[in-house]
């Protein structure tokens, strides 16, 4: 039975950004975000394979967000030098051998949300792990087979956990964030409703659109005014869940076959290594070989 890691590369790559130190290459370049990101995936690959001659396979995936290349913009402006680095950032994950999900109309929510989506019903599968903190994806959350695990934190949210947090299932993820609403993300919400609302309506009744007739809300709190709210915004709240809903369907090759890890390309990754003058990554993998 296999175990797949599906990786948020863009997350991981403005993690990166932020969390390593900045280093302009002698080309002028910045390519700090870079040197994070061939440390952290290689990292996830020494936790999948103990030794690099390890027989036993890996499967994973890096989905990247489409990231035009950057024009214009200030030498200083986070956006710009994350932009700047992309393509050396997908050649990070092709160096490293790691099959490479590149979105081009689609987001990298979307891609990991599909690769869950088919591996989950293949019974040659143990679990899929996603690996990101957008908690968008929970609504991919299936028992302990589609897991979401936080690389940063070590924590893993199983559907268990996720049902002691939000009181719901987590294919009901897009119905609670419309009602509830995430204004860091632009998603307005109903006004007065809030996650305690939220989950005890969708308990009882499910999916927004199967809401009952606002006269049977007898069971809810402040029933009034949350029906009254929810009347006016409901035709908006759907709005909303169509929106915060991932595609899980898009024509990407989920077989174990092709997410098996192929091993370092080492002709390619001395050159992204001696770009990103990453060279200190050299005996972090000589260690791994023993």
């Amino acid at each position: 039975m296999a175990n797949v890691h599906l990786v948020d590369g863009t997350f991981e790559l403005f993690r990166c950004f932020h969390g390593a130190p900045r280093h302009t290459n002698a080309g002028g370049e910045e390519v700090g975000a870079v040197r994070g990101l061939l440390h952290t995936l290689l990292s996830l690959l020494k936790g999948l394979k103990t030794h690099l001659g390890d027989a036993s396979p890996a499967y994973l995936a890096v989905a990247f967000d489409p990231l035009p290349a950057a024009r214009g913009g200030t030498a200083t402006d986070p956006g710009t030098l994350i932009r700047r680095q992309s393509g050396l950032a997908l050649d990070v994950v092709r160096a490293l051998g790691i099959p490479l999900w590149p979105m081009v109309r689609f987001q990298a929510d979307d891609a990991l949300a599909t690769g869950a989506n088919r591996l989950v019903a293949d019974a040659d599968v143990e679990q899929v792990v996603i690996c990101t903190t957008d908690t968008d994806l929970f609504q991919c959350i299936r028992e302990e087979r589609v897991v979401v695990l936080d690389r940063i934190r070590k924590a893993i949210t199983d559907e268990a956990r996720f049902r002691e947090r939000y009181g719901i299932a987590p294919w009901q993820f897009p119905d609670y964030l419309a009602l509830v609403g995430v204004p860091a993300k632009g998603l307005p919400g109903i006004p007065g409703w809030g996650p305690k609302s939220a989950a005890r309506m969708l308990a009882a009744h499910g999916r927004i659109e199967d809401f009952p007739a606002t006269d049977d809300w007898t069971d809810l709190p402040r029933r009034r005014r949350l029906a009254a709210a929810f009347v006016v915004r409901r035709d908006e709240a759907l709005l909303v869940k169509r929106l915060a809903r991932l595609r899980d369907d898009l024509p990407l090759d989920c077989s174990l076959p092709a997410l098996a890890w192929r091993g370092l390309d080492d002709e390619r990754l001395r050159k992204v290594v001696a770009k990103a003058e990453a060279d200190d990554l050299w005996e972090r993998i000589e260690r791994w070989s023993g």
